[in-house]
């Protein structure tokens, strides 16, 4: 799909209990969201969302039914028919074991059956998207419009789990014509928050600081965000905290209601038979329209102290007073029904807590102004009354004693409404709401790193010897891009720098580079491969087609005293998702691959600060470096309060990063730290040239950039002479100019202090992310 607008952008929120599908039809000029309403099994009302369901005749691979279709007597109580519901949470392998071990006969068999139940109920459901949309398009048939598909995903999801549901959709058949794409947009937290900030905007002020809840079936996500731009026509947030998941939703209202009726059935049941297994009659009267109802109603002005649920197939005179039977139908207090809510509304309120105290550590003159919810669990007025008794009359917390509780607009509708709202938002005003996130983990690449005898971290690990130059090197290393809380630009790519040495004839131009994980805090970050450290891939830079004339030739004059060798210099760009990353391998200007991403968490964030101008050429690294770039197109960049220059093609160079084992302050070169930039000699920008403490002892070409995803939660070790050298930055292109400094840079810097940087207040204006060059041996 090529970068003209789009005609069509379809927004699918796939939830536990029901699935939402928003769209807006670029093609007749409107940027209106709305949302499908007309259902199979429901074409005489209109629905909001569809029941994530499906139903499959025993011994059959074919579903017979699905969603509301899949509600009616025939589907909902044959003896011959399977009913596969719930199943969104056990896409994740973790949450599947869980519930085997816990509930072995109602938990799915294997992640094969609950991904066939995703591509079955996911092709039907496009299917039905197609039939509803196509003749809505102008100019265009549905095969040639050129159409985005776009895919909220849990907070709680991990890289992996978000990866394998990319798989799925496409299997499914969104994506299958060239002119349409599938998009992994925002978490369903930030979908949420989204929509509440366009479609209620006027309720807020600016720097209000809002706690976005969405609470749905299955799972609750938190989002700590502040409101800015409101004088502007499209309100911007920031993120001010990593987002907070938790599996609480009303489904599991709906399990502990089951649970209890089945109980008292079983009891009944040993007293005088019912006719039918008390498990089947348990369920059938939790999927009943009078326990659901009275279940929406619970805390509202229609709520009443005692309820009814008929029991499916029993005889209508059955009665069994010990149990609360009559008339073939079981009757409830209000009480009762309070008790499963309460089991919700705790964990509820102890992840916003945990939340609130997240953000008072971090912030703690902060006062958090809203709480918004959404989400199914979030419309319910029980738990809309124990949140404003707990934070509102109750005292609330600390940082939330003025607290407001609020409901999103179509609460139900908040996530799908909000992935195509902030799509629409991009297209027309050239921004997203949320233009920066945090990663919830910290990637780098493996490096080697000049060996130092005086370095204690160097004492005990691996070396090789360069075969090139003679030196040793400690390999292993990690060079940290990313670092976990940091925010990072969704907008700008972050540029790695990568050097190979080649030998004259050697065959070899592809070339691995391991990307590492960890999940650990950052000033815990670990500075070499161990049990903190995962490989998540390989990114295979292919530069077989390269003319070796652009190569730099070393070692080529008679006085050298080595042996000749090429050195590659090339980039690899990393371009942030909500929800992947995707490698880009440019070398000479030119764009060589095609996008293959990996999956990672992010979470919006506060626009980043901007940093200090870093030095061109290579330093000695003995602490975090910055050098001033000379890879602008055009006359060097004025160091004033200026906005920074666009920076075309691969080679980018402002940014900030800490190299892996450095323990010296920042900007120190060598044993001494870098005059001002008018005391180099002749007007240089740039200090005179410094040996790199990485090397390699490989090159590399040109060509295409593959990406190769290795087993989740692998903990192998590359061979020791892998892994690429430090030995510059890559970054993003700054947005602007910090004000206030004459040099147009911040003097803060949110690194760690075990890297060398001290610990910075929240940022509050955008910065290029630095990081290291690197030498791939």
């Amino acid at each position: 799909m090529d970068s003209s607008k789009p005609d069509l952008l379809v927004g699918i929120d796939f939830g536990m209990t029901c699935t939402g599908v928003s769209y807006a039809n670029l093609s007749i000029g409107s940027g209106n969201v709305k949302w499908i309403q007309k259902w199979p099994g429901r074409s005489q009302a209109n629905e909001n969302k569809v029941p994530t369901v499906v139903v499959y005749p025993t011994n059959q691979a074919s579903p017979s039914s699905w969603g509301f279709v899949s509600e009616t007597s025939s589907e909902q109580n044959a003896d011959d028919k399977d009913y596969k519901d719930w199943f969104k949470t056990y896409l994740d392998p973790a949450r599947l074991a869980h519930a085997q071990q816990n509930d072995p006969e109602g938990a799915p068999k294997s992640i094969q059956e609950v991904e066939k139940c995703y591509e079955d109920y996911l092709r039907l459901l496009y299917r039905h998207i197609e039939f509803k949309l196509a003749s809505d398009l102008q100019g265009a048939t549905w095969q040639n419009a050129k159409i985005e598909f776009i895919f909220s995903v849990p907070t709680t999801w991990k890289p992996e789990v978000v990866e394998t549901y990319r798989d799925i959709v496409r299997k499914s058949g969104f994506g299958g014509w060239p002119s349409h794409e599938v998009t992994i947009g925002l978490t369903e937290a930030e979908a949420a928050a989204v929509h509440t900030s366009i479609e209620a905007s006027a309720i807020f002020k600016e720097r209000d600081v809002l706690l976005v809840c969405d609470a749905g079936g299955g799972t609750t996500d938190l989002s700590v965000l502040r409101v800015t731009d409101t004088n502007s026509q499209s309100l911007s947030l920031e993120q001010l905290d990593v987002v907070f998941g938790a599996t609480i939703g009303s489904a599991a209202i709906d399990y502990d209601f089951e649970t209890f009726a089945r109980t008292r059935l079983e009891q009944a049941h040993r007293n005088n038979s019912l006719g039918v297994s008390p498990e089947e009659l348990a369920w059938e009267m939790m999927k009943s329209k009078d326990f659901q109802n009275t279940k929406c109603e619970h805390g509202g002005p229609d709520d009443t102290p005692i309820f009814s649920v008929p029991i499916p197939k029993a005889n209508a005179n059955y009665v069994d007073h010990g149990v609360a039977i009559e008339n073939g139908e079981m009757r409830f207090t209000r009480e009762d029904l309070q008790r499963l809510f309460d089991k919700q509304v705790q964990k509820l309120i102890a992840l916003i807590d945990s939340q609130l105290q997240s953000i008072q550590s971090k912030l703690p003159d902060q006062q958090v102004a809203h709480l918004v919810l959404s989400g199914g669990l979030g419309h319910s007025p029980y738990v809309q009354q124990r949140l404003r008794s707990r934070y509102v009359s109750g005292g609330g917390h600390p940082n939330a004693r003025n607290m407001q509780v609020r409901i999103a607009p179509d609460p139900q509708l908040a996530v799908c409404k909000g992935i195509v709202a902030d799509r629409v938002r991009k297209l027309q005003a050239g921004k997203a709401v949320l233009k920066y996130r945090c990663c919830r983990a910290s990637y780098g690449t493996i490096c080697k790193e000049l060996y130092n005898k005086n370095n204690q971290q160097h004492v005990g690990r691996p070396t090789t010897v360069d075969r090139m130059n003679g030196k040793l090197y400690v390999t292993q290393s990690i060079a940290w891009f990313i670092v976990q809380g940091e925010p990072v630009s969704s907008e700008a790519p972050i540029i790695h720098n990568f050097t190979r040495k080649i030998q004259p004839g050697d065959p070899r131009r592809a070339f691995p580079t391991s990307v590492v994980v960890s999940h650990v805090e950052k000033e815990f970050l670990p500075n070499h491969m161990g049990p903190d450290a995962k490989i998540l891939c390989e990114v295979q830079s292919d530069l077989s087609t390269a003319d070796e004339r652009q190569f730099k030739r070393k070692n080529r004059h008679f006085w050298n005293t080595g042996k000749p060798y090429f050195k590659v210099d090339y980039q690899v760009k990393v371009l942030i998702g909500p929800a992947d990353i995707r490698f880009e391998l440019w070398f000479n200007g030119q764009k060589l691959n095609k996008d293959e991403p990996i999956k990672v968490e992010w979470t919006a964030s506060v626009a980043p600060e901007p940093p200090r101008p870093v030095w061109e050429e290579e330093p000695v690294l003995k602490g975090p470096t910055q050098k001033p770039s000379m890879n602008f197109r055009g006359t060097p960049q004025e160091m004033g309060n200026k906005s920074s220059p666009n920076l075309l093609g691969p080679s980018s160079g402002m940014g900030n990063k800490s190299s892996p084992n450095l323990a010296s302050p920042p900007f120190e070169i060598g044993n001494r730290s870098p005059p001002p930039l008018d005391q180099y000699p002749s007007g240089a920008l740039s200090p005179p040239r410094q040996s790199s403490p990485y090397s390699d002892d490989t090159g590399a070409s040109n060509s295409r950039l593959n990406v190769i995803n290795t087993s989740a939660g692998r903990t192998q070790s590359p061979s020791p002479n892998s892994g690429p050298d430090f030995q510059g930055l890559h970054t993003q292109s700054p947005p602007f100019a910090s004000p206030g400094y004459s040099n147009g840079s911040n003097d803060k810097y949110p690194q760690d202090t075990q890297n060398g940087y001290r610990n910075a207040s929240p940022p509050t204006a955008p910065r290029n992310y630095l990081a290291g060059f690197k030498e791939l041996p």
